[in-house]
Order: structure tokens, then C-alpha cells, then sequence
């Protein structure tokens, strides 16, 4: 049986999905030796997932540098506290590397926040959101993106917490870790359709009849 694709979910039928389950290794990344031997591993991959997250600000006029960095391989996620140790050159290698597809989700935004840090020459980076239209989806956030295709749900209820923190927790460590893999099962997934043509297109035009779609 094909997949069904739809050219948007309505937001409300989220709560009714099963969340994504990670169950990959997270590795938590403080000093710079450490990194090297991270970047020294994912340089030797196919294809990274990657993602930031920034500490957010809740006064008007002030704003935070970029927090973390997360790599994913299709079964390690490295989060780099860039907080603790900025962009140093073994980072600034991985970031420039043209070989390896790095995947993220409105990267650019991304690439701007972490070159405030330090200057670097943007390397092989694909965005989710300018390949998901060739199969008719028009969601552009991860979050729905990934639950019109897997039918999974993403939380996002950590993205607004303390990236700066002395000790990251277990659900900060885990959210951040979904959302950098989660670009790489998306890639692949999309790819996969493109080439095969192994999905059915729905246009919804109503919420109410997403849910109806998702129920069946």
C-alpha cells in the first residue's frame, strides 16, 4: 500500500499521534578534545542531521548567542555546548566540509546564528524545506513535516527552556537529539518517494478532514 502524503496537517490532530521514539546515543560534547574525536566520527559518515538551539530571551532588545550544536548520524547525536566552547577549527572543518550532506530545517537562520560566533564558509547543507514541496507537502515546520510523513509526533515543549544551563537535562538532551536525526529520516524518507513515486497525494483542503484521513 502506497503512503499517503498530505499537502498540510492541522495542528489540532497532533496530540492524537504517537510520539517519535529516539533510540539512539546521545553524546554530550564540553571540551574541545572531545569534539575532535566527535568530528573525527562524523566525518567519516554519509549524511549528518544538524540542528541549533539558542537560549531564549524574554526581554525586549536582548538576545543570546547560539547554545548548541547538534550532529546526528543515524544513530549518535552529538550535542556541542558551543556555549562552553564556541566554534572551535575542528568544528569550523565538519561546518565547511562539501563531501558530506548535512540536513537541517530553515538552515539558514541556523547558519547566521552559529557565523556570530565565528566566521566559516557554509559547506555542503541541504534544507528540508526547499525539497519537501516536490511531493506536495506545503508544512514547513519539523514538527509537521515529520508527522505527515511518519505519523509521529515530535515535542516541542523544551525548545524554550535554558540552553545555557551548567547541566543540560535528559528531556533537553533528548529533544535536541530528535530534532537534528530526525532531518536525516526525513531526507531519506523524501528522496525515497521522489525516486519510487510509492505515495498518494492528498490536498485537504478542511482540518477537519485530515483528521478524518488520519482516523481511517
Amino acid at each position: 500500500m502506497k503512503k499517503v502524503i498530505y499537502n498540510k496537517i492541522d495542528k489540532r490532530i497532533l496530540s492524537t499521534l504517537p510520539p517519535v521514539n529516539f533510540t539512539g546515543k546521545i553524546i554530550v560534547i564540553q571540551g574541545e578534545q572531545e569534539a575532535e574525536k566527535a568530528v573525527e566520527y562524523l566525518m567519516q559518515q554519509d549524511i549528518l542531521g544538524v540542528d541549533t538551539e539558542t537560549r531564549p530571551s524574554f526581554s525586549k532588545g536582548v538576545t543570546h548567542k547560539v547554545s548548541l550544536l547538534q550532529v546526528a548520524s543515524r544513530d549518535i547525536c552529538f550535542l556541542f555546548r558551543l556555549n562552553m566552547i564556541g566554534l572551535p577549527d575542528c568544528l569550523i572543518r565538519l561546518l565547511e566540509n562539501n563531501h558530506i550532506p548535512m540536513i537541517g530545517l530553515s538552515w539558514n537562520d541556523d547558519l547566521l546564528a552559529l557565523r556570530k560566533r565565528r566566521e566559516f564558509k557554509p559547506g555542503h547543507f541541504i534544507d528540508l524545506q526547499k525539497i519537501v514541496g516536490a511531493i506536495g507537502i506545503e508544512d514547513l515546520s519539523l514538527q509537521k513535516l515529520y508527522a505527515n510523513v511518519f505519523g509521529e509526533k515530535i515535542s516541542k515543549r523544551q525548545r524554550l527552556s535554558n540552553w545555557d544551563h551548567e547541566v543540560l537535562n535528559d528531556k533537553q538532551k533528548t529533544y535536541a537529539a530528535i530534532d537534528a536525526w530526525a532531518c536525516i529520516q526525513l531526507y531519506e524518507e523524501i528522496a525515497r518517494l521522489i525516486t519510487t513515486n510509492d505515495y498518494h497525494f492528498e490536498m485537504i483542503d478542511e482540518p477537519e478532514a485530515t483528521e478524518k484521513h488520519l482516523e481511517e
